[in-house]
């Protein structure tokens, strides 16, 4: 069988989408392509979700950081935007998305947006709401454990 004229096959775009998480959850790449495909229908109906067509490409995530690679059709990124900036939650672990860019190859997708998910993060004490609490610190970011639940910080509010 041949290949389509090149005129005629289908284009695409990548978003590199960074994720951010609470230190200990587990985001599993099945569960955050089921939370892009559930988003994009509800935000753009079925045809509109097929027509936009998110595939997770790649995907990583741990320690409370990760990244993935999104490819959508050409002439439908802006809502492949919004359906992305929708996903507010994976399997119950609430989860910060924002994407930081868009490219026409995954290649250059790869080596212009992605790697920067990688710093390290560090348990230790810190001064919050006047005692000592543990938290988990990644570069300006906390994450304060408080008797009740998590919260997020800045280097600034533990001082």
């Amino acid at each position: 069988m041949k290949h389509l004229p090149k005129h005629l096959r289908p284009r695409w775009r990548y978003l590199a989408v960074g994720i951010e998480t609470w230190p200990d959850a587990e985001v599993g790449r099945r569960a955050f392509q089921r939370a892009l495909w559930y988003s994009a229908g509800n935000l753009l109906g079925d045809a509109g979700s097929a027509d936009a067509d998110l595939t997770l490409l790649s995907f990583a995530h741990a320690d409370g950081t990760g990244e993935a690679v999104v490819r959508v059709r050409h002439g439908h990124v802006d809502e492949a935007r919004a359906a992305v900036a929708c996903v507010s939650e994976v399997d119950g672990e609430p989860v910060g998305i924002r994407v930081r860019g868009i490219s026409g190859t995954v290649r250059a997708c790869e080596e212009r947006y992605m790697g920067r998910a990688t710093a390290s993060s560090t348990q230790r004490d810190v001064a919050f709401e006047g005692s000592e609490r543990p938290a988990v610190v990644r570069g300006d970011a906390c994450d304060v454990e408080t008797e009740s639940d998590r919260v997020g910080a800045t280097t600034f509010d533990t001082e």
